[in-house]
């Protein structure tokens, strides 16, 4: 996923490391401090290295590009023709950041993309690239094309006014902000953490959240912004008539809104914004520096930008006072610890022994003091991270001269000074191995501090009547509050992530009795935000716990705790892994999870000659499953087990690719076939049954037959509820797909019953603005 540098560096790094002598590897490995550990990297990385790196980077060239710009110019015109003008504008704004600034393909590009927004009916944004195409050349001979464009821009927006006051007057009228942004009700978002929560410490957890009084399900714990965010290339967002294109392409590089429309950088290809102020706040935190090695961090990964793009934005002041009261001490309490905080900065700038009076909000040094764990990762793991950082390091200060902010950063980290104002002169001394050291210490936190910001992505068909939805890992950050939280298994929070096009005025409001300063975020990604809500009832003194990915829902025990001990360093011990090895993984065969918090449950699974449950045998070393009715014993093999689920699945995928083609019949035919054999060896409970049921209702949905495609979807909640829990948003997804049926096939009674089943759940999970709830509102009201 592009969270490690490309393979090939990782070889070349791996080859060096074993040319290494014997006594330099038994020096590297015993280092401790991470500034030694730094040093020894630096003095080991050699031009070899830079001229290697550049040579893999050359395929991933950022550069603008005029001859690509036409290219996708052409793609946006054979979009256009077949009036897909979302796939037009998409492939236009590529265009427009291929372009070199003040070139004709770039004027071509905005005028074309303008036409596509008209279409879509995007005025004021249509307005804005009419301008930017006159201003950058667009041929006067066609202009008056543009003009009569703007001429019906107008008229739209303000009834037959075309006036230039009216032009100019436009954005306060749609209440947007000097940056083209819409305005939120509040100045920021106040992030921090509710009254009811409180920061404990203990040697063995580290820093962690408790509830101070009772906590109700739906009740909002925490709000945070990350420190920094990168977003993650090469997620597939839209494909079909549309082409492909990735997350880089629709999505704000520094807030993550999506957008149509980006403004492009004006020194590379690839970072886009959704504003100018996001343009703007991009370059002077980070983007200055990172701009000129585009090509290089693309090969490098995804967590050694971050780790860059976090110390470029503290700077070299926050930096120093980070270190001042702890000089990186080598952690005794990390064995034990089931923390991603370190323990070691319990008295940093509070001249205070307690240690759980140690909680820096969101600023710069709850970041530096997150455990980097330095002595858990391998030698090879750390050689590459030491070597990667020493090569960027290295990278940089040939690029130009150091940031400004790093002689004059204040407690935001950025002075928006340019490079020509005081201190933008300076050269690059020994003292700013720092920079290094420091990027090197985040990116060995990140391995177990880095937080995935997930995204529902529409899976359906284009104007389709029903929702058909994933989610999708969009970018990675890290949340300096939210790495408080402990994992659990079987958690009782639940995260919800929002863009700038996204955050909820209502999330304003509550979270403004949390007690945190909003100074500490000016600097933070703007409009990136995560909501933490207690999934469940949380008594006082209860800790409370998120999942760090390994969801006893999901994953069976074993599987589990070797990822979390692989990647975190400890040994879960939460309720759903402090049950018994025989309750755990009772059923984990043939694909069935284990129950939510590690309940006990069948597999999932049918006898084949009486229809009754199956249970893994206690003979041939558990790798078979035996009847449970005793009088009659038959067995089942898990070869033969998995064997079915393979042509079950088989089907089910070939069916879903016959959907995307619009062949609902043909998939029916398939789904069916499929259903026969499913229901000789697994229970409506099983997971496969559930995504076989779902998979039919789409089907018929996709017909217009909402009788059966409801039918079949109610089936799929059995499965659902039964892996995830009646309390999941899973099944509150689902029932939230049923409204939406039951609503279009006119079956007013059973819509009615099953909407406020949906609006408890999405109201526990997202809050109670979250879009859905918008429309089982309107539904409601139609309905009633």
């Amino acid at each position: 996923m592009m969270d490690l540098p490309c393979v090939q560096w990782q070889d070349h790094v791996a080859q060096k490391w074993t040319g290494l002598a014997p006594e330099l590897k038994e020096h590297f490995t015993s280092l401790l401090e991470i500034d030694d550990v730094f040093k020894c990297a630096l003095t080991l990385t050699t031009q070899d290295d830079l001229d290697f790196l550049q040579s893999i980077s050359a395929g991933q060239s950022v550069q603008k590009d005029t001859v690509q710009a036409a290219k996708c110019r052409e793609k946006g015109n054979s979009s256009f023709k077949t009036r897909d003008y979302t796939a037009a504008a998409l492939h236009y704004s590529q265009g427009i950041c291929f372009a070199p600034q003040s070139s004709q393909q770039l004027s071509l590009c905005y005028a074309n993309r303008s036409a596509a927004l008209h279409h879509l009916q995007h005025y004021q944004e249509c307005l804005d690239d009419i301008d930017k195409a006159l201003k950058n050349g667009y041929p006067s001979h066609l202009s008056h094309k543009l003009e009569d464009r703007r001429t019906q821009c107008l008229k739209h927006l303000f009834g037959g006014q075309n006036g230039k006051e009216d032009h100019h007057n436009l954005a306060s009228k749609n209440h947007k902000g000097p940056d083209g942004v819409k305005a939120p009700s509040v100045d920021c978002l106040t992030c921090g953490i509710c009254p009811q929560a409180t920061v404990g410490f203990s040697p063995e957890k580290g820093r962690h959240l408790v509830a101070a009084e009772r906590i109700a399900a739906g009740e909002v714990i925490l709000n945070d912004r990350p420190y920094s965010c990168v977003l993650i290339p090469g997620m597939e967002e839209e494909k079909g008539k549309r082409g492909m294109f990735g997350i880089e392409h629709r999505c704000c590089h520094r807030c993550l809104t999506d957008t149509l429309c980006p403004v492009p950088c004006e020194g590379c290809s690839y970072s886009r914004y959704c504003s100018t102020g996001c343009q703007r706040d991009a370059w002077e935190e980070h983007h200055r520096w990172e701009c000129p090695l585009g090509a290089d961090l693309m090969v490098m990964g995804v967590m050694s930008q971050l780790a860059l793009r976090v110390t470029l934005k503290a700077g070299l002041k926050n930096i120093q006072m980070a270190r001042e009261p702890i000089r990186d001490k080598h952690t005794k309490s990390e064995p034990g610890c089931l923390k991603r905080e370190s323990s070691e900065s319990h008295s940093c700038r509070t001249n205070q022994p307690d240690p759980s009076a140690s909680y820096f909000g969101g600023s710069y040094l709850s970041v530096f003091h997150l455990l980097h764990h330095l002595n858990r990762h391998s030698p090879a793991l750390r050689f590459l991270s030491a070597v990667t950082a020493a090569t960027l390091y290295l990278r940089l200060s040939k690029a130009g001269p150091p940031p400004p902010s790093w002689a004059l950063s204040g407690p935001s980290g950025t002075n928006g000074q340019s490079p020509d104002e005081e201190g933008g002169n300076a050269h690059w001394s020994t003292e700013l191995w720092l920079l290094g050291g420091a990027v090197l210490r985040h990116i060995l936190q990140l391995r177990c501090n880095a937080q995935a910001i997930l995204m529902l992505q529409d899976t359906g068909a284009t104007n389709s009547p029903v929702q058909s939805s994933r989610e999708i890992r969009i970018a990675t950050a890290i949340f300096p509050t939210l790495s408080l939280l402990n994992h659990s298994c079987c958690p009782n929070t639940s995260l919800a992530f929002s863009t700038g096009a996204s955050v909820d005025p209502l999330e304003l409001d509550v979270s403004a009795d949390f007690g945190e300063s909003v100074a500490e975020h000016r600097g933070s990604a703007r409009g990136v935000t995560v909501t933490v809500r207690a999934a469940k009832g949380i008594t006082a003194g209860q800790e409370i716990l998120h999942c760090y990915g390994a969801h006893s829902s999901r994953m069976v025990t074993k599987e589990r705790q070797r990822l979390l001990q692989q990647q975190y360093y400890f040994l879960c011990q939460c309720e759903a892994c402090t049950l018994t090895q025989e309750e755990t993984e009772e059923g984990t065969e043939g694909g069935q999870q284990p129950g939510v918090g590690g309940s006990q449950r069948q597999s999932g699974l049918l006898c084949g000659k009486c229809k009754a449950s199956v249970k893994k045998s206690s003979v041939d070393k558990g790798t078979g499953f035996i009847c449970s009715q005793l009088s009659c014993g038959h067995r089942l093999s898990s070869s033969e087990v998995s064997h079915r689920l393979r042509e079950i699945r088989v089907d089910l995928e070939k069916a879903v690719d016959l959907m995307e083609r619009e062949r609902p019949d043909d998939a029916l035919s398939l789904l069916k076939r499929a259903q026969c054999q499913s229901g000789l060896i697994l229970a409506e409970t099983h997971p496969v049954q559930g995504e076989l049921a779902d998979a039919m209702a789409r089907a018929y949905a996709t017909m217009g037959d909402w009788k059966n495609a409801a039918s079949y979807l109610e089936r799929s909640t059995v499965a659902i509820c039964s892996q995830y829990g009646e309390d999941s948003i899973e099944l509150g997804q689902q029932l939230f797909k049923l409204a939406q049926l039951h609503f279009n096939g006119g079956a007013r009674g059973p819509a009615l019953s099953v909407i406020p089943k949906v609006r408890r759940l999405l109201c526990l999970h997202c809050g109670p603005r979250c879009n859905e709830l918008q429309e089982l509102q309107a539904m409601e009201e139609c309905l009633r």
